[in-house]
């Protein structure tokens, strides 16, 4: 695949899949991009996402939850006021004028079941809310379903677990293995793939384990493995494309949260 900066093509868009607590790999996987293309990350027209989370607090939830015997399922549990509070106190007041035409979180209907692309909002606590109806999964979550602009919403992964739109240039990137350009690779001698959400999946007993984990959190010290793993494969993906900023620069800068 030839260089996207030397082809002469738009600027390359991220999507991010679904991830739940495995959202770490996509964090590492974006610190490796900054790291080692920071000209596409800064060209980037948009960015699109089923969900996201900031790590700290996801390592945070994820020591919470393994607390109780049902993790997440458990009422005294609740992920979505963690992350809630979480993102009020991380963006910044000006977050819906940054994220305004370039952040576009996937989302559910709950009316009609239709995906919808949330990219216009009017407020912080709109960014906020859309990211909070990105990440609802019912019963999961709870049983009353968020809301943005007086719609119910749930996660968009129930419809399209790889956010896009049209034929427009794009990276994107997951957690679980499939036809996804920064994923795990699985072993090559698989050649069955599942078809779900407008995504198509590697069936291996790893991507099995993989959607446990992002359901119900392992060790802090495994979230740690995954964001590696997110780095080395974001890194690997920009050899095969041409981006080879600096070979030395292939290894993960791990953040270890104690």
């Amino acid at each position: 695949m030839p260089k996207p900066a030397e082809t002469g093509c738009m600027p390359q868009s991220l999507s991010f899949s679904g991830s739940g607590f495995l959202s770490v790999y996509q964090m590492g996987a974006v610190k490796a991009l900054w790291d080692l293309a920071p000209e596409l990350m800064q060209s980037a027209p948009k960015v699109y996402g089923a969900s996201d989370q900031v790590q700290k607090t996801i390592f945070e939830a994820a020591r919470e939850a393994r607390k109780f015997v049902l993790g997440p399922l458990l009422s005294k549990f609740n992920l979505m006021i963690i992350l809630q509070n979480a993102l009020r106190n991380f963006l910044p007041d000006n977050a819906h004028e940054k994220a305004t035409g370039r952040l576009y979180v996937g989302v559910t209907r709950l009316s009609d079941g239709k995906n919808i692309l949330i990219s216009d909002y009017k407020s912080k606590e709109e960014v906020i809310q859309a990211l909070i109806c990105s990440c609802f999964i019912p019963i999961y979550c709870g049983l009353v379903p968020p809301s943005f602009r007086g719609v119910k919403y749930i996660d968009g992964g129930l419809t399209s677990f790889q956010p896009h739109y049209g034929k427009r240039s794009m990276i994107t990137v997951s957690p679980f293995s499939g036809e996804i350009d920064i994923c795990p690779r699985d072993s090559p001698l698989c050649h069955h793939y599942l078809h779900v959400c407008n995504t198509s999946f590697q069936l291996t007993m790893e991507n099995l384990s993989r959607v446990s984990h992002a359901l119900f959190p392992p060790s802090v010290r495994m979230l740690n493995k995954f964001f590696d793993q997110g780095y080395k494969d974001a890194a690997d993906y920009l050899q095969r494309v041409g981006f080879n900023k600096s070979q030395e620069q292939t290894v993960s800068a791990t953040q270890n949260w104690s």
